[in-house]
């Protein structure tokens, strides 16, 4: 079995990935009790959304994180099969 890639972030990205991450489940928790207690719809579409919105900002803060750091390095090793890597995940992401 191949060993999954790793990436060393710094302290500060992670915690701040971290915190994030944390918030978002705790939304999510706290949509599932609004739909275990009957709540409006409209107000937990809303909360929905939120967590939307939530969770692109992780995606990109870890996507800009990714091309400053991982890309470019892989790119100066002169392995440019990094740019097929990104334009896949990119793709997905527009999806």
């Amino acid at each position: 079995m191949e060993k999954a890639q790793q990436t060393r972030r710094s302290a500060k990205l992670k915690g701040e990935l971290l915190d994030r991450l944390a918030r978002i489940e705790g939304q999510i928790r706290g949509i599932s009790r609004m739909v275990d207690e009957d709540v409006y719809c409209d107000d937990i579409l809303n909360q929905i959304t939120a967590v939307h919105s939530a969770l692109s900002s992780a995606r990109n803060l870890l996507l800009e994180n990714h091309i400053k750091h991982c890309v470019r390095e892989s790119i100066e090793r002169r392995e440019y099969e990094i740019i097929d890597e990104l334009m896949g995940t990119l793709k997905r992401m527009i999806r």
